[in-house]
């Protein structure tokens, strides 16, 4: 049986039934999980595991699911037995990760270290709404929303120009569940701002009958104003990364490429997380007439993303860029 790709974080609770299973959290950009991808082929060639499942995860394309099982870094792999972690293997760690399938294969559940600690469910769900300033818990995602109480509220965002953030509730049932009981509301969708419930769809029709909608959620900027605002976080400091994820966490391998060129080289530069942050995600990119991330700027003039910084170490200019 090959490796089975996962498409969605909806599959994966259900590959995870039944028999021993091994997840792969990786990352198509990350050598080490292609290193790791060849340990896989070798333990599927070995008859005894014959009655292994195996199954692969794009950590990236599903942060929900990353966020649930504590996956820090990539390669991680995490075996299930009858749906349940019981442990796990966290980077390349071929020898460690072969031992651990063959004798959970061979000998059935033997004592082990117990896998990580999920997250307390309160402290996950406080920071779950605090992710962005409008968080919207819904049914589906708002490009396919799963329930007619969901797509209302969609179109009622879209309308209004209201910037948010998202949360597929159907994704991580402890999410949905623990939700109700935190907040005492026992339904979906559920809007909060700043941290704090606004309520559901009654609720948000209601402020969008009395006018009051603009002035409670957080709605787009002028054009004027959205410029504005990038001026400014593109002024923000000398050396401005607009990357995904963080210097210390990066979210994406051509982000992880140029943090590495900028500390390889000892600037001091400062970075925005576009994940954080959808509107200057979509704004940026118009602001800039440059489509992709990671965006470099220099005293609020775009240098470039990951190629043409890469252009400029071959050349020797970047330092003369970066001091420009």
């Amino acid at each position: 049986m090959p490796v089975t790709k996962i498409s969605s974080a909806d599959a994966f609770p259900e590959a995870c039934l039944g028999q021993l299973t091994v997840a792969h959290f990786s990352a198509h950009w990350a050598p080490q999980c292609q290193q790791m991808n060849e340990v896989l082929d070798e333990l599927l060639s070995d008859p005894q595991l014959a009655h292994v499942k195996f199954i692969s995860v794009e950590a990236e394309d599903m942060p929900e699911l990353a966020l649930k099982h504590a996956i820090s870094a990539v390669p991680t792999f995490i075996i299930f037995s009858g749906g349940k972690a019981v442990d796990r293997v966290d980077g390349a760690k071929a020898a460690e990760l072969t031992k651990k399938v063959q004798t959970r294969a061979q000998h059935g559940e033997v004592p082990s270290p117990p896998p990580r600690p999920e997250e307390d469910l309160n402290a996950r769900l406080k920071r779950l709404i605090n992710q962005a300033p409008c968080m919207l818990f819904m049914k589906g995602t708002p490009n396919e929303p799963k329930c007619g109480f969901s797509k209302q509220m969609i179109e009622i965002f879209n309308s209004h120009g209201v910037r948010f953030s998202s949360f597929n509730i159907l994704s991580d049932e402890e999410v949905r569940q623990g939700l109700k009981t935190f907040s005492d509301w026992p339904t979906y969708p559920q809007v909060y701002v700043g941290g704090e419930l606004v309520g559901g769809l009654d609720i948000i029709k209601e402020l969008v009958a009395s006018g009051e909608l603009a002035s409670t959620l957080p709605c787009k900027k002028s054009q004027q104003e959205m410029d504005e605002r990038l001026r400014a976080l593109t002024t923000g400091a000398p050396v401005q990364l607009f990357m995904k994820g963080s210097r210390e966490q990066p979210r994406c391998g051509f982000s992880r490429q140029l943090v590495d060129i900028l500390n390889s080289v000892g600037v001091e530069y400062s970075t925005f997380d576009i994940l954080s942050d959808e509107e200057v995600r979509q704004e940026l990119k118009r602001f800039a007439d440059f489509p992709t991330y990671p965006q470099l700027w220099v005293k609020g003039e775009l240098v470039g993303g990951l190629d043409i910084v890469k252009e400029l170490v071959e050349s020797g200019e970047l330092d003369a860029a970066l001091k420009a």
